[in-house]
């Protein structure tokens, strides 16, 4: 099997988390309890979250949604604990299900507003591709962190971790787990810690595979870019504009809006919910994607753990890196899966500048969490810029 090195199992523990009931409580008691706001007549999703389907969606969450048939649901992937970086880092790990040299060891990696739970419609496909139709040579051993600050990981006690810093962790985990080499995936923040483990680890990865090119940094001349290029840059700096407040607040004053966000499980609600609609391939119907189930388990990860917080100051962090490190070419082979759905999409003369693309493709069906969206589609997604690269 490609890159396995000796394990230390006595590192790592099982870990099946069991809510406190009097937390469950709590929630159930504060969603009774919400001092709503008003708004403008007519004005839907316009504003942000729509009142009358948070409404809704909150009077489920408070007397029909079960968290303990969640948590069981969550606890059929095996999960750990394990210290790496002086942080407590939760992950899922699945073994391919016929072990086989040509099976790729694989960290997925999520972004924001999410978890582990963004790849929790993945890991069988990959794991076990001949279940469903597909090559059990293309079978992964996968590995789905959360990231510190997200989750059931550990809250940075300090300064919070950039992209670069938790690529540096999951590198220290992946050979905590017996792995010299592996392949990378991710989206969102996910997507930049993948290009910095390739990056500051390239004797390790054999391939990096994203869903995105991040938002661009360029310092050249623009006459240099394509006009594809350019349109891009303007779009990005157009949406950034509209739909941007969030990313601002995050960037420089995280701490002020997680007082509210981390009192409130409504607040909480409607900031996350508000993203998971714009952001997906649902055509403003976010319940085509997402079941209310689907939906409250997201945000209540967030508020039992309490991480809205310290997901949102990572944002802070990145912000703080140094620009040259944003401007670095990725010389590992690098797969791109850029979804019709997706926010802010980069042509492929952009992905050909910045990394050394071997696979670009964009599937018609599927936003920004296109493995929650689009599990199949993801997963043969990453089957087919990977296969090339096993041993």
């Amino acid at each position: 099997m490609m890159g396995r090195m000796d394990e230390h199992r006595e590192t790592v523990t099982p870990f099946a988390p069991q809510a406190d009931p009097a937390a469950l409580a709590d929630l159930r008691a504060r969603l009774h309890a919400t001092r709503w706001p008003d708004a403008p007549e007519g004005a839907a999703w316009s504003l942000g979250t729509d009142l009358e389907y948070l409404r809704e969606l909150v009077a489920y969450w408070a007397d029909g949604f079960d968290w303990p048939a969640q948590e069981k649901s969550l606890a059929r992937l095996p999960r750990f604990r394990t210290t790496v970086g002086g942080l407590g880092i939760h992950f899922v790990h699945v073994r391919a299900a016929a072990p086989s040299r040509r099976a790729v060891p694989l960290v997925l990696c999520h972004g924001w507003p999410d978890s582990f739970w963004r790849y929790t419609k993945v890991v069988d496909l990959l794991t076990n591709p001949g279940a469903y139709g597909g090559d059990p040579d293309d079978a992964f051993d996968v590995v789905v962190p959360d990231m510190p600050g997200y989750g059931y990981s550990d809250i940075p006690a300090g300064a919070p971790l950039d992209s670069r810093d938790v690529a540096g962790l999951w590198a220290e985990l992946m050979s905590r787990l017996g792995y010299a080499t592996y392949g990378t995936a991710g989206g969102d923040i996910g997507s930049h810690v993948s290009r910095y483990l390739a990056l500051d680890h390239p004797d390790r990865v054999v391939g990096v595979h994203r869903m995105d090119g991040g938002l661009p940094v360029y310092s050249g001349d623009p006459a240099d870019l394509t006009e594809e290029e350019r349109a891009w840059i303007r779009d990005a700096q157009s949406w950034g504009g509209e739909e941007g407040a969030y990313g601002a607040m995050h960037r420089t004053k995280p701490q002020t809006a997680a007082f509210g966000l981390t009192d409130s499980p409504v607040g909480l609600a409607a900031w996350i919910v508000e993203k998971l609609r714009a952001w997906s391939d649902c055509g403003g119907d976010i319940e085509s994607v997402y079941s209310k189930d689907e939906i409250l388990t997201n945000v209540t990860l967030y508020w039992l753990t309490g991480t809205i917080g310290s997901s949102m100051r990572m944002y802070h962090a990145n912000a703080a890196l140094d620009p040259a490190q944003r401007t670095r070419y990725v010389e590992t082979p690098s797969g791109f899966s850029i979804f019709q759905g997706d926010i802010v999409r980069p042509p492929r003369a952009w992905l050909e500048r910045t990394a050394n693309m071997t696979y670009m493709s964009e599937p018609e069906r599927g936003g920004h969490f296109a493995p929650f969206e689009q599990p199949e589609r993801y997963a043969e997604e990453l089957r087919a810029f990977f296969r090339p690269l096993r041993g």
